[in-house]
């Protein structure tokens, strides 16, 4: 698991090029707000995390997948990150922040991602 990047992932990249294609500004791994979030926009008071749906426990095809091998660790370890991912988005959430999970399923539909973003940008314009 050495080999698996915690940060510049792809899913990440993905989301930060349709970000800047809307002409938002953000900051990257704030380590001073809770859950270190992968996007940051401070004055939107917005927070994205962008988790990959096997290690975050997304219910989609690839998500619900749990490996023959190993299978108590696995289910233990996906555990405890679906924790961790709750509590995060509760200190967020509790300091004033809007938090947004976008899944890397997600990304397959590019128009939709763009739409989904554009949304989230869109209350703090008006």
């Amino acid at each position: 698991m050495r080999r698996v990047k915690g940060r510049d992932t792809g899913p990440e990249r993905v989301v930060r090029k349709a970000l800047t294609t809307l002409g938002a500004r953000y900051r990257l791994h704030r380590k001073d707000l809770p859950g270190n979030p992968d996007v940051v926009m401070p004055g939107r008071r917005l927070a994205l995390f962008v988790h990959g749906c096997f290690w975050h426990g997304h219910d989609c095809a690839r998500g619900a997948r749990v490996p023959k091998q190993n299978r108590d660790y696995w289910v233990g370890k996906v555990g405890r990150n679906v924790a961790r991912d709750a509590r995060s988005r509760d200190a967020m959430a509790a300091l004033g922040w809007r938090v947004e999970t976008i899944w890397a399923c997600e990304l397959k539909d590019a128009a939709g991602l763009l739409e989904r973003l554009r949304a989230l940008l869109e209350p703090a314009r008006r």
